[in-house]
């Protein structure tokens, strides 16, 4: 029986040595993306509904290991402009040793009654990191994801979430 115990005891010892708890980091990111390339299909039925194509690039600007990265939106856009959308689409985050992050993002937008009788824009959505190479190998994480207008063409891309280091 002491024998027993003793396997015990080293056994546990192990494997809480090996548990070492895995810290999730918080971010906040925001990119302003310029549009590369697109295409739009405009509805021809009155609706002026319009899905647009879009590859828009810029740079991560914030905290946490994307900051600084290189961003490739690939995004779909299902817009009805004064009524409702949903944007969605992948960011690809490029570090400086080439290493890449690959975030898949789903936003609802709804107009709603703004100054002026003009409509007024909530866009929130959420996005997760479903795949990366280099540093971002193994690494997961999710969040809020905001687009807003930073200009007539570009785009605001703020993230908030956490990142867990990959293993």
């Amino acid at each position: 029986m002491p024998k027993l115990v003793s396997v015990a005891v080293a056994a546990t010892a192990i494997l809480t040595a090996l548990a070492v708890p895995v810290r999730a980091e918080p971010i906040k990111i925001e990119a302003v993306l310029a549009p590369k390339e697109q295409m739009q299909l405009d509805f021809a039925d009155g609706s002026k509904r319009f899905v647009l194509l879009v590859r828009r690039e810029g740079t991560a600007e914030g905290s946490g290991p994307l900051n600084g990265a290189a961003v490739t939106e690939y995004g779909m856009h299902d817009i009805t402009p004064g009524v409702a959308g949903d944007p969605r689409g992948f960011l690809e985050f490029t570090d400086a040793a080439g290493g890449k992050a690959y975030v898949k993002w789903q936003v609802r937008a709804v107009f709603v009654p703004g100054a002026e009788g003009k409509p007024k824009l909530l866009d929130y959505g959420f996005w997760e990191l479903v795949g990366g190479t280099g540093a971002f190998a193994g690494m997961k994480g999710v969040g809020t994801l905001q687009i807003k207008a930073a200009s007539k063409t570009d785009r605001r891309f703020i993230l908030d979430g956490e990142l867990v280091p990959g293993s």
